[in-house]
């Protein structure tokens, strides 16, 4: 149970971050900032005890990898996704972090890429630097992962989506009202296809 409260409690304040920023008077150019740096912490409070996935794609592709028991897959996403529901309340019902404007359907193609990408980066990071036995026990691993989400953030978020590289804050950003229904879908399903491939490339490099 411990695994799936660290779960919960990081999740939360990654995807309340989200909202908060984003809704913010901060300067767009800050929030990709504010988001990796709460995962860098985030990620050093809970790595010891659940592994810091706080993305229900993180949770399938180590599975894949073999490092997340298959006990714990329904735990772990049934613990980030309930962060993520009330996340959104707190941020947008009882702290006032809402849209200034209504939320519109994105381009599809090039949102799924970016997606894709995203996604495809943050899983191929947390599988070489989280995962392996040649970086077992490093301490640069939540640097590694929170600055890559702060990177893809900004080179990927402006696409329609809001970057949002983990179903859990697509969720988060639809019950806000940041994004539509008719974009969601296609969100999850580019972070399902990122996280894969890079479990598959993963795999297909990484030999000891």
């Amino acid at each position: 149970m411990n695994k799936y409260v660290a779960e919960f409690i990081g999740t939360f304040f990654l995807v309340l971050t989200v909202i908060c920023a984003v809704n913010s008077d901060m300067a767009p150019a800050f929030h990709p900032i504010a988001i990796g740096t709460m995962l860098i912490g985030m990620i050093f409070a809970a790595g010891h005890i659940s592994a810091a996935h706080f993305n229900p794609t993180v949770t399938l592709c180590l599975w894949m990898r073999g490092t997340c028991a298959t006990k714990d897959i329904a735990g772990y996403v049934i613990a980030q996704l309930l962060a993520s529901v009330i996340a959104a309340y707190v941020g947008g019902n009882i702290l006032g972090k809402i849209p200034t404007e209504a939320a519109t359907n994105m381009d599809i193609l090039p949102a799924m890429v970016a997606e894709t990408l995203g996604t495809f980066a943050l899983v191929w990071v947390i599988l070489n630097v989280a995962t392996t036995k040649i970086n077992a026990g490093n301490s640069f691993y939540g640097l590694a992962i929170g600055f890559t989400v702060t990177g893809c953030a900004y080179i990927l978020g402006g696409y329609g989506s809001y970057g949002c590289f983990n179903p859990a804050v697509a969720i988060a950003t639809l019950i806000n009202g940041l994004n539509t229904v008719a974009n969601i879908g296609p969100i999850i399903i580019a972070n399902i296809i990122g996280g894969v491939l890079a479990v598959i490339a993963f795999k297909a490099t990484y030999t000891e």
